[in-house]
């Protein structure tokens, strides 16, 4: 139970093509360099064009120690093989450590032991240092789970108000999820990290507590997951099952996160190769690239290709996390970005939404 052997991947398919949702902190592929977005083209020499998630994950998994040969598509590069021993990996959905006057919180993903999870975690950092002034929450990669679990972390962080809504088809079709009293972080300034592989549960969190300005979010616009899958059997199972989207998921101030997403309030690539990313396009790894995903609430539009205010530059140290910096760099400020210190050298910036001259201002995902 939360443990299997495999190569640390949460992947999803569309038209075919086998996508990366997000690789597993530590696991092989993660430190292979694989990334969210990222295709299987082929497994072991095969090709991986029309097979299922199920027959790519069986693919995936083995006994520990074996080796599976992974070729991964990436926009803008040429194909990479890769080479993945399967290891053990196990399922930790959240972790923390404290960095000097800082808890540092990574939620992995979200199952009915994360609420439970964090607050030990809470618990054990203010343990480790009575002093913290903040608190970093890492939602990175992070490709959602039950709604519950996103209830219960925005819940961590909120004394009162709405945390999400669930509205189906009909107008009296709405269920509202509220906070309940206590803070576990007495209020102290929060930052919450996303990127292109936050989705669902972690859109939800974000949403939360960026409408009740309980928090800074920082990174990049996230995946665009608002939508809520009822999965009917058909003949008790025997002829498989139909997946009807019956409601889709809005913020405490009425926004739509379907194929919009979170964006961030200050925004920042991780890597020179992520500003490529964004400034060619938004939509290549969104729910918006998904010529089958439910369309956005009208009025409503993703932003498209376009500058990073904040992306590292090649003078700046690649082993450094770049997000998590900025994200420290916030709470030095007391969680004021109008207090937050100019970025370092090595920084490259840029007026916030610049639109590259060859990228234009409006896209339209691929169908």
């Amino acid at each position: 139970e939360g443990q299997y052997s495999g190569v640390g991947l949460t992947i999803s398919s569309e038209g075919g093509l086998v996508k990366i949702i997000s690789p597993m902190d530590g696991g092989p592929a993660a430190r292979a360099g694989v990334n969210a977005g990222d295709v299987i083209s082929a497994i072991d020499g095969q090709s991986a064009s029309g097979l299922t998630v199920s027959q790519v994950s069986d693919k995936l998994r083995g006994a520990v120690g074996t080796t599976v040969k992974v070729t991964f598509l990436r926009d803008g590069e040429e194909p990479r093989e890769v080479s993945l021993t399967r290891e053990v990996i196990r399922v930790e959905s959240v972790t923390g450590r404290v960095e000097g006057d800082f808890g540092y919180l990574r939620v992995s993903t979200f199952n009915e032991n994360t609420g439970r999870e964090l607050t030990e975690t809470i618990t054990r950092l203010k343990a480790q240092n009575p002093a913290l002034k903040g608190f970093v929450l890492d939602l990175r990669n992070n490709g959602g789970g039950l709604l519950d679990a996103a209830i219960a972390v925005s819940d961590a962080f909120l004394e009162r108000g709405e945390i999400v809504s669930q509205r189906g088809r009909k107008p009296d079709q709405i269920m509202r999820y509220a906070a309940r009293p206590g803070d576990l972080t007495n209020g102290l300034p929060l930052v919450v990290l996303i990127n292109y592989g936050s989705a669902s549960a972690s859109e939800i969190v974000a949403g939360a507590l960026k409408d009740h300005q309980r928090a800074t979010i920082v990174g990049l616009t996230s995946f665009g997951k608002g939508s809520v899958q009822t999965v009917i059997p058909l003949r008790n199972g025997a002829d498989g099952a139909l997946s009807i989207t019956t409601a889709r998921y809005y913020t405490p101030s009425g926004a739509s996160i379907q194929k919009i997403g979170i964006e961030p309030d200050l925004e920042v690539a991780r890597s020179e190769a992520e500003a490529r990313i964004v400034s060619r396009s938004s939509f290549i790894y969104s729910e918006a690239a998904y010529a089958t995903a439910l369309d956005a609430s009208i009025g409503s539009e993703r932003k498209g290709a376009h500058v990073p205010h904040e992306a590292p530059g090649e003078a700046y140290d690649k082993d450094k996390d770049y997000q998590l910096e900025r994200a420290f760099d916030v709470l030095r400020a007391g969680g004021q970005l109008a207090l937050l210190a100019a970025a370092p050298e090595g920084i490259v910036t840029s007026a916030p939404g610049t639109v590259l001259a060859d990228a234009g201002t409006t896209e339209t995902p691929d169908e």
